[in-house]
């Protein structure tokens, strides 16, 4: 009996430990962390053994192979040693899929609006009536799926950069890159190139009938796309200009058109419930998408007409005082607080900070010199936000909880203006997730509310 080992007891881990034991893997599993007592649970609930708290080498460097959740380091002491022992290290998604048989991927990746693109091809999928699971980055652990009874006959996958470094054979039918900026440069050696490559990995082992959805007015896109051949059909998404085949957002006004081959549509949204160039962009991507797998244009309209927009990404919370509070807890690189504010309108008191990731702000300028009053920085190390906005920004403060950055904003903020918590950096100093930094964001607004 061959043995798989899993480093990581999160969604994906455990989702991959018991899809192995399933099929008849020797199972073991070892996180260096605490392992969340649901989790730790389904592995008992499972017959799965585990440890925590430790990486014991032993039980480690003797599996024939190692599956790796993604937010385990490459250059991590026990992955350099299973390297150096030539032990494959591959992700969940790259293990899952060998045993989603027949089953079609649609697979979306990028710096930003990944999710939301995501979750909205999903829920266009799911109207047209697709026998279709969403996974990966964003919900179920596909390997959690694939073990279970049911089995998809189409998925769509939000991919992070780090599940992708670690898949090999895995092909996507249909893949989007929404775009690439920097973000997570400390993972790749403050290197933009690596990363890019790291996004790049979606369209590996895609074949003649598989489709490649991308941003052409991404420069780092567009001249990746030139140096490399393709075999592939390539679409393209645009605020500037439509391609054949593709799709055109013209930013001022109401409909996208779409060029697919011989046939034409243009698509009426008025009134859309996501807003921004930035969702006029995941728009597009998700409509290329459903369209790669053939789900009609009425349907598509339908779908986008209905969608929900998500929590943590430019979410409007609620009015105190005549400010408006805008929660982007999901925001968590430089890139997403420009279409962040991009969507808000003038006087706006930004909560910024975090565990920042070599983020370069000198794209806000423009944006920040015409919309920002003052910022709110709200981190363990707020130098780097010193570094970038003192001299710029008249007003900054530092805090260091949820509570002491809502006190500041009040004593910021004025009738007609917008707070907009929109970090720019990842959440781990002071918070679990951005889905934590956003819930006691909202907590916090919500109790000024109830005092009015």
């Amino acid at each position: 009996m061959s043995k798989i080992v899993i480093l990581g007891a999160g969604e994906s881990g455990v989702g991959a430990a018991v899809l192995a034991k399933k099929k008849g893997f020797e199972v073991f599993v070892s996180d260096y962390g605490t392992i969340k007592p649901q989790y730790a649970k389904m592995l008992a609930d499972n017959n799965i053994p585990y440890e925590q708290g430790k990486h014991t080498e032993s039980q480690i460097l003797d599996a024939q192979e190692v599956i790796k959740s993604p937010g385990i380091k490459n250059d991590a002491p026990i992955v350099l040693k299973l390297v150096a022992a030539n032990i494959p290290v591959i992700s969940e998604i790259e293990f899952a899929a060998r045993y989603a048989e027949g089953a079609h991927f649609v697979c979306i990746t990028g710096s930003n609006g990944k999710t939301t693109t995501t979750e909205l091809t999903y829920s266009i999928l799911k109207k047209a009536g697709l026998d279709v699971a969403m996974a990966g980055n964003v919900g179920n652990s596909l390997a959690m799926l694939v073990a279970g009874d049911h089995q998809y006959e189409y998925y769509v996958l939000e991919l992070s950069s780090f599940q992708l470094d670690n898949m090999y054979d895995f092909r996507a039918d249909v893949a989007v890159i929404t775009n690439i900026t920097p973000d997570h440069l400390d993972r790749y050696d403050f290197k933009m190139q690596n990363y890019t490559d790291s996004k790049f990995r979606i369209t590996r082992n895609q074949r003649k009938n598989d489709v490649f959805i991308y941003f052409a007015d991404d420069p780092i896109l567009d001249a990746e796309v030139k140096k490399r051949e393709w075999v592939q059909q390539l679409k393209t998404f645009s605020l500037k200009a439509c391609q054949d085949p593709g799709a055109f957002f013209p930013f001022d006004d109401n409909y996208i058109e779409i060029l697919d081959g011989f046939f034409s549509a243009v698509l009426p949204f008025v009134g859309l419930p996501l807003r921004g160039a930035h969702n006029r962009c995941n728009i597009m991507a998700a409509v290329l998408a459903a369209r790669s797998v053939d789900v009609h244009y009425t349907v598509i309209e339908d779908a986008v007409r209905e969608f929900k927009p998500l929590e943590h990404r430019v979410e409007p919370v609620g009015e105190v005082d005549g400010v408006q509070y805008v929660n982007d807890s999901k925001g968590t690189n430089v890139d997403a607080v420009w279409y962040a504010l991009d969507t808000v309108g003038d006087g706006v008191v930004l909560i910024l900070g975090g565990v920042d990731k070599g983020n370069d702000y000198s794209q806000l300028f423009d944006l920040v010199d015409k919309k920002v009053k003052a910022i709110v920085a709200m981190g363990v190390d707020n130098t780097p936000i010193h570094k970038a906005f003192d001299g710029r920004v008249k007003n900054i403060v530092d805090v260091r909880s949820m509570a002491e950055c809502i006190d500041a904003c009040r004593k910021l903020a004025v009738a007609g203006d917008t707070v907009l918590l929109s970090p720019a950096c990842a959440s781990f100093d002071l918070f679990t997730c951005y889905e934590d930094r956003g819930e006691q964001f909202k907590a916090e607004v919500k109790k000024l509310m109830e005092k009015k």
